[in-house]
């Protein structure tokens, strides 16, 4: 089989995809935990391996070993199918982000549909998550976690439209041409109110403190996971971090430019902007408290979507003036 073939080149792009994606959970563990120990003004990580850069890998060799348990009364299938299909939209999300300049796995028009569509299948692994464990407090979490993300899906893509309008297209290549190196050219400079209502939609989405209640440790015990352990609370983990730097780098690619920059090349700006965004998300988690539920649903619904609406209809009539101009 020739290397250049397309069928080759997807599943070299796919195992690419799947180390790359195993290689940031266990550096976005690390980092997550020296955040938090910086916020809490304690070292974190520190004695396996210098600077406690081995820490991870201790973990991950701990939870590989334990015992799989499936609880007593639940659902087989629908228990350990869960973790499985919350893992696996995740290379076909990665296949469409630029990366590297003029270049995908997979090079598509409509290339932000296709990512944020099959984010929103882990909202059914949560889900089935919480149906399949026969445990109440993994079936609150699962209901929050469907309720969360209806509603915040809506503001998330409004936003993510904006910047579609302002470039005419869903590739996102197209998208980050549409915009220069310097940032009063990004479109998150010329439409501040877009990159926040995305940002604290992405939040949300990848139910990430302020806004983890599907989890809610306080309330919930563990929410969804709770009767999970071992791989298979490891896979819920590893697809979270993998959620939150897919969505950090379509943000990076609609609002800050991607891989435009002034000085250094496409890719090192691409990942730069990405792990900026990355390193925001794990901030608030340590920063801000969580909020309830009601809170969270009342700042969608009575400010977010109404701002987006709004924010689009005016991106689109002033793109329509300057184009009649």
């Amino acid at each position: 089989m020739s290397l250049d073939t397309p069928l080759l080149s997807l599943l070299l792009g796919l195992a690419a995809i799947l180390a790359f994606a195993g290689a940031n959970g266990i550096v976005l563990v690390w980092v997550e935990r020296k955040v938090a120990g910086r916020c809490q003004r304690r070292p974190g990580p520190l004695h396996v391996g210098p600077y406690g850069l081995l820490q991870p890998l201790a973990d991950a060799l701990k939870l590989i070993s334990k015992q799989l348990i499936t609880p007593r009364r639940s659902d087989r299938l629908l228990y350990w199918g869960a973790p499985l299909l919350s893992f696996m939209p995740v290379p076909i999300c990665f296949l469409p982000l630029p990366f590297l300049p003029e270049m995908a796995t997979v090079r598509l028009n409509l290339g932000l549909i296709l990512i944020l569509s099959f984010i929103g299948l882990n909202s059914i692994s949560l889900c089935l998550a919480g149906l399949g464990s026969n445990n109440k407090w993994s079936l609150l979490g699962a209901a929050r976690a469907i309720a969360q993300t209806v509603s915040f899906e809506i503001p998330l893509l409004l936003a993510a439209l904006t910047a579609v309008f302002m470039a005419g297209s869903m590739d996102l290549h197209e998208v980050m041409a549409a915009q220069g190196p310097w940032p009063w050219q990004w479109f998150g400079f010329m439409n501040p109110l877009a990159l926040l209502l995305f940002l604290i939609s992405a939040v949300a989405e990848t139910n990430r403190a302020p806004f983890d209640l599907p989890e809610a440790e306080s309330e919930l015990t563990a929410g969804f996971h709770t009767e999970y352990s071992g791989m298979g609370f490891g896979i819920f983990f590893l697809a979270e971090y993998a959620y939150i730097l897919i969505i950090c780098g379509v943000a990076a690619a609609l609002f800050l430019g991607g891989q435009q920059g002034p000085v250094a090349p496409g890719p090192w700006w691409f990942l730069a902007k990405m792990y900026a965004l990355v390193l925001l998300v794990i901030q608030l988690r340590w920063t801000l408290p969580r909020v309830r539920f009601d809170q969270l649903l009342n700042l969608c619904w009575r400010w977010m979507t109404p701002a987006a609406l709004l924010n689009i209809l005016a991106t689109m009539l002033v793109m329509l003036a300057l184009k009649g101009a």
